[in-house]
Formats: structure tokens, C-alpha cells, sequence
């Protein structure tokens, strides 16, 4: 089967016209909604064939349904995790750990790596994240009237409190920020020698924390032990890889996204800021809102859910942005609604496998608006710019410009 063919097994009826890669809004779009552009899906069935659905030109079962994302993610029987989604930009095959494993060893590795972004861990962090925050803003508001926030504040802000949690420079911030980039969001020639590039980089960094520990993440790793054993060298790397890349994105394209929307509601913008103690909240609906990831499964046998034929060998699409616009599990779901309470929303994923990171990356984004809100005045996308977004595997953002002046 050549990609982008439907397997034979797969209903025509079934087959959907939608891809995260390819629908209108999902390519690099000026003033784009990527996340919004995906909420028509809701409009057809409960679970559909996409042919080109993946970075690599494969074809997804979409599961539409949130309730039915939440089946596929705890159900690790029948859906693995194990897709080498950054082996396979070199044309190797081993699982990023622990999102790429399956019960029981995904427990094991998941026990051992849980402490260290525990929330007791995040709040040790708190106060360098909020003097990071503080010093980018002010630097930005002493340089004038306008910036690039993903350039200025977004991508050095999260970033670096990544970074300082590793063990690794500031000063290489930018270089890490591009190698994610490409690995991210870049094509068939960059993405293999960006993904050469990290892997190389934490080789070297775990064979150096071998022969000089220090109180660092990597050292951690190349020290630690699972079931009375040491890590294997493809553990360590595959440990050091899903955590620097994973670090690198997401929050920083959160961050870029929650102040693109503020920067079109003055009137949102000024309710934050005049009762600060409503941030928090607003940071779950954005996170409803502007999710930036599709989880995908394999089927590890046939199976029939909710009608749908899938067999053994094929990748199962649990978008988090569809999720997150389902009418049956949030009331009015294209609404954004900075005051919503109880919001199950899927932005982390859901199951075993729910986002490690995720108490720090909440406290990030939190810390973020909160200082940036008190600290320049209501500010707006700069006229004659535009941002630029993007859908895909990561959604991202970019060219945001804005203005106070």
C-alpha cells in the first residue's frame, strides 16, 4: 500500500475529508485559528479515515469524541504508544520514554521520572519562573512600544526555566529553540538533521554527566537505576530526548496563542488585569481553547469501535484540539469563555500517559500572563503584521507582533 492509499479494510463511507496537515487553516496562515479550523469535524461522524493525517504522509482513524479519546488513551491493550515518532526522522525505530511505551514498563520509567516535575518540584521553581518573567518584560517594556512575542518573551521565557531544570545553558537558548523548530515544524531535509543534531547533543551530554556528575537532570538519568539495574545507553537517550524536545515547543506556542487572542480582546485584557486571582482559571480555558498536539495510537489487534474497522498495524488519531471543541462535553465549545468552570479539557492528553510536564508548564503559562498583564499596558496585534500559525502534529505560532503604544 502506497501512503495516502485507503486500506482496503477501510469502508469508503468512512472516509473523511480532513487532515491536520492540509485543511483549510492548518497550513502557515496569516491571522489563522488553527485550533478553531478544526471544530468542523464535529459537524460529521463520531470516528472517520483521514488518508493523510501524519508528518509522514499516513493515514488516521480521527476519533472526534472526547469520551472516546479518553476509551482509546486508557486502553493500552488494544492502542500502543510505541511509534518512534523521532527514531523515524532517521529511519531507526526505538520509543521515546516514557511516552513511547506501553504497561508495565511504561510504569516503571514513569515512577522514576515523576519526582522530578512533581508539583512540590514546580513549586521549588516558582520563584526563578517568575523572576525570569519579570526580567524579560521589563527588558521588553524599557525597548520600546512594541515586540515579537514569540521572538522576545514567549520562547526565552519558557524556555530558559526549561533549560535551568536540565542543567543546561541559557546562552544556547536560541540554538535549542531551532533545532526544535526544525524538528517541529520543518520539512523532509530538516527535520532528519535537526533530530541528528539532538540526538548527538544528548549523547554527548549524557556521556559527560557520566565522567563529571553534576546536580542536573542528565545526571539524574545516566545515574539512575530501574529494577536494580542501570539505564541502557537507548534509554538514556531515549529519556533525554522526549524530555529537551518536549521542553522546547509546546509552552512557548501556549504562551504565543493565549496572548494572540488577549491582543484581540481589550476587554478580556482588562478584566484579567483589573482581578488577577481570575488567571488561573483563564489559563484552563486557553489551554481548552489552544491546544497544540494530536496523540496517535496503534491498533496492537482488530478491533470494531463504534462501528469503525480497525486493524491490527493502524494509527489512531486522538486530536487534542478536537477533543477540546466536542458540543457533547463542553457547552458552547467555539465559545471562549475566560470564566468556564469545570473544564475537563484534554490539553494534556488523558490516561497513563497524561503530559509529565504538565504542573510546570500550567504554572509557566499562569506566571506569564500574570506578569505580562502587570506589567505593560493593553496591547494589541501591531497594525500591518499579522501572525503567522500553523496546524500539524505540533500546531505553533509565530510573526506576533504587538503593540502598546
Amino acid at each position: 500500500m502506497t501512503l495516502n492509499q485507503v486500506p482496503d479494510h477501510v469502508p469508503p463511507e468512512m472516509v473523511g475529508d480532513f487532515s491536520l496537515f492540509t485543511s483549510p487553516g492548518m497550513l502557515p496562515t496569516p491571522d489563522g485559528d488553527p485550533q478553531a479550523a478544526t471544530a468542523c469535524v464535529h459537524a460529521g461522524p463520531p470516528i472517520f479515515y483521514s488518508p493523510f493525517n501524519t508528518r509522514d504522509g499516513r493515514g488516521t482513524w480521527v476519533i472526534t469524541r472526547a469520551t472516546d479519546q479518553r476509551r482509546v488513551l486508557q486502553d493500552a491493550d488494544t492502542f500502543s504508544s510505541h511509534r518512534s515518532i523521532f527514531a523515524s526522522a532517521l529511519g531507526e525505530n526505538w520509543p521515546m520514554i516514557p511516552l513511547e511505551l506501553d504497561p508495565p514498563a511504561h510504569g516503571v520509567f514513569r515512577s522514576l521520572l515523576n519526582p522530578l516535575l512533581s508539583p512540590k518540584r514546580v513549586m521549588a521553581l516558582e520563584p526563578a519562573v517568575r523572576e525570569r518573567a519579570i526580567a524579560l518584560i521589563d527588558s521588553i517594556a524599557a525597548s520600546g512600544t512594541s515586540c515579537d512575542v514569540m521572538k522576545d518573551f514567549a520562547f526565552p521565557f519558557a524556555v530558559s526555566i526549561f533549560l535551568r531544570l536540565l542543567g543546561l545553558p541559557d546562552h544556547r537558548l536560541h540554538t535549542f529553540v531551532g533545532w526544535a523548530k526544525d524538528l517541529l515544524h520543518g520539512d523532509d531535509v530538516k527535520r532528519p538533521a535537526a533530530a541528528r543534531t539532538i540526538l548527538a547533543f544528548i549523547d554527548e551530554l549524557a556521556a559527560m554527566r557520566r565522567e563529571e556528575p553534576v546536580d542536573d537532570f542528565m545526571t539524574f538519568i545516566v545515574q539512575a537505576q530501574v529494577e536494580g539495574r542501570r539505564l541502557t545507553d537507548e534509554e538514556v537517550r531515549g529519556i533525554g530526548v522526549l524530555v529537551f524536545v518536549a521542553g522546547l515547543d509546546t509552552v512557548a506556542a501556549a504562551i504565543g496563542f493565549d496572548l494572540a487572542f488577549l491582543a484581540r480582546h481589550p476587554e478580556e485584557q482588562e478584566l484579567l488585569r483589573s482581578e488577577p486571582n481570575r488567571i488561573v482559571l483563564a489559563a484552563e480555558e486557553l489551554l481548552r481553547a489552544y491546544p497544540t498536539v494530536q496523540i496517535i495510537r496503534v491498533a496492537r489487534k482488530d478491533i470494531d469501535f463504534e462501528g469503525a474497522p480497525i486493524r491490527k498495524g493502524d494509527y489512531v488519531s486522538c486530536a487534542t484540539m478536537i477533543a477540546n471543541r466536542d458540543p457533547t462535553e463542553f457547552e458552547c465549545p467555539d465559545t471562549i469563555d475566560l470564566m468556564r468552570e469545570d473544564n475537563r479539557h484534554a490539553a494534556f492528553g488523558y490516561g497513563p500517559h497524561r503530559c509529565l510536564g504538565s504542573h510546570l508548564a500550567r504554572r509557566d503559562i499562569v506566571i506569564g500572563l500574570e506578569e505580562w498583564l502587570a506589567r505593560l499596558p493593553a496591547f494589541r496585534i501591531k497594525e500591518g503584521t499579522a501572525p503567522i500559525t500553523c496546524g500539524g502534529h505540533v500546531f505553533g505560532i509565530e510573526n506576533l507582533i504587538v503593540d502598546w503604544s
